[in-house]
């Protein structure tokens, strides 16, 4: 059955759906018949009539309360929100090698990566969540990372702006709980390819590690790490997301999913 979790002609807001995790949970949110607003700098090229683009920086407020205003004008009412959009720049507390090093962290890089991972997710759950207590029901799903979840090495103010969203889901969840409306984090692990594993990036997260480019990439492929033997597929996020944005998951609220193939520090 297409949609087996009843998600036709319901509408959803997905924060940075052009590329990478958002796009796929657009794609399949699409293909089970939902409403998708889209909220990010860049159009994705989507052709759908139940599909709306809306040029968004998610950590201006006028922004954010424009997205909510064009996708009630278009679908009428928003069901739950995706919150996302993010942004990762490997750096290291002190770099031994260089106190002005590029690669150090930087007020300026971690004030960037807070506004983009931890400000748009306030921003946009405040402004969806005025909605979801009018309609009387809703869910707001959190897009973590394992790394919010076990740290990372030379990813520390990402990892900060990742916990950060886990304190949300779970105070969110309380807050909201006695209105109806869900909040739940997914933490992927290592994935496919996506938008975020850019040249830049991994120039960065290499000199973080003290490794070459081309050690990084072999350790992405040899997945030692993971007892599932593989890279997560952007899909499998997707299908999550769509489950929990549904009343399949109507007992699920205040926790953070691993999709990480059973990786952990263990």
């Amino acid at each position: 059955m297409k949609d087996w979790i009843n998600l036709s002609g319901r509408t959803f807001i997905v924060t940075g759906a052009s590329s990478g995790i958002g796009a796929a949970i657009a794609h399949e949110l699409l293909n089970v018949g939902a409403n998708v607003v889209n909220a990010d700098l860049k159009e994705s090229g989507v052709d759908a009539d139940n599909y709306l683009f809306v040029e968004c920086d998610v950590t201006q407020p006028a922004d954010v309360k424009n997205v909510v205003q064009q996708a009630k004008a278009k679908f009428g009412k928003i069901d739950g929100l995706v919150n996302n959009a993010g942004i990762n720049m490997p750096r290291l507390l002190v770099d031994p090698a260089d106190e002005n090093s590029q690669y150090q962290l930087s007020v300026d890089a971690f004030q960037k990566m807070f506004a983009v991972n931890v400000q748009s997710v306030f921003l946009m759950s405040q402004a969806v969540g005025r909605e979801l207590l009018n309609n009387g029901k809703g869910v707001i799903v959190n897009m973590s990372s394992e790394a919010g979840l076990e740290g990372s090495q030379g990813q520390s103010a990402y990892s900060a702006t990742k916990g950060a969203i886990n304190g949300f889901t779970r105070s969110w969840a309380k807050e909201l709980g006695k209105a109806n409306i869900r909040v739940v984090g997914v933490a992927p692990g290592i994935m496919e390819a996506t938008g975020l594993r850019t040249e830049s990036y991994e120039n960065a997260l290499a000199y973080t590690r003290g490794i070459t480019v081309e050690q990084l990439r072999k350790g992405y492929a040899s997945t030692s790490t993971t007892p599932m033997g593989r890279s997560g597929k952007l899909s499998e996020v997707a299908d999550l997301v769509s489950y929990l944005l549904s009343d399949k998951a109507s007992y699920i609220t205040g926790v953070t999913i691993n999709v990480a193939g059973g990786k952990s520090r263990g």
